[in-house]
């Protein structure tokens, strides 16, 4: 009797909360120190350009660094769930094929 392993997190719900706060798809797949590594880099990078962006620029225009990281972030989180999910289906789908496989042979 073999064991499947329990689903992963549901890429939608990763996506969702990456949008409502940034890091947090990653801290919901288990990697922490992602997240704040994208954090840290939201923020280094939304400063840099307010150091950078004309004093005319709006707050977008002023933040883009830290909306650029806050993007790829999201896209990031979501993958990863993506990926997880798919292998997770495709390994089920597979056993169960194995496991009826064995009955055609039989008659």
């Amino acid at each position: 009797m073999t064991v499947s392993p329990a689903p992963p997190s549901n890429p939608y719900l990763v996506l969702a909360s990456a949008i409502v706060l940034p890091g947090s798809g990653h801290v919901v797949l288990g990697l922490p120190a992602r997240g704040l590594q994208f954090l840290f880099f939201m923020v280094i990078l939304g400063w840099v350009t307010t150091k950078v962006a004309p004093p005319d620029a709006s707050f977008v225009g002023g933040h883009a660094g830290g909306f650029l990281i806050y993007a790829l972030s999201i896209l990031d989180a979501y993958r990863i769930a993506r990926v997880r999910y798919t292998i997770w289906a495709h390994r089920s789908r597979a056993d169960g094929d194995r496991a009826g496989s064995g009955t055609k042979a039989d008659m």
